[in-house]
């Protein structure tokens, strides 16, 4: 069983539910992470540009499937594919920002 009672911040408990930076597990944690919000952006946008995964699909030169993949965090991506569907798709600038 897990031991909560010295949680005092959200990182406290994602280091005991998900492990020490670095570790196995926390970098799954971490990447699972990192996608579902690149997903949640690309609905969001795909929705803001009132285009349906097929519209956005064909501007980029992808599939329904592909964009329907990536919306739901089960499909890896290329940076350059991803810079592709944000820019060209989505008329929207790409920035990145390492930590």
């Amino acid at each position: 069983m897990k031991n909560y009672k010295n949680i005092q911040s959200f990182d406290d408990l994602i280091e005991v539910e998900h492990g020490k930076i670095g570790s196995e597990s926390r970098n799954q944690f971490e990447e699972k992470s990192q996608m579902f919000i690149i997903s949640e952006m690309l609905k969001e946008a795909r929705k803001e540009a009132n285009l349906t995964q097929e519209q956005l699909a064909d501007k980029t030169g992808t599939k329904k499937s592909y964009i329907s993949k990536l919306e739901n965090g089960k499909g890896n991506v290329q940076l350059s594919t991803l810079i592709r569907i944000f820019e060209i798709g989505l008329n929207k600038r790409v920035g990145l920002t390492f930590l």
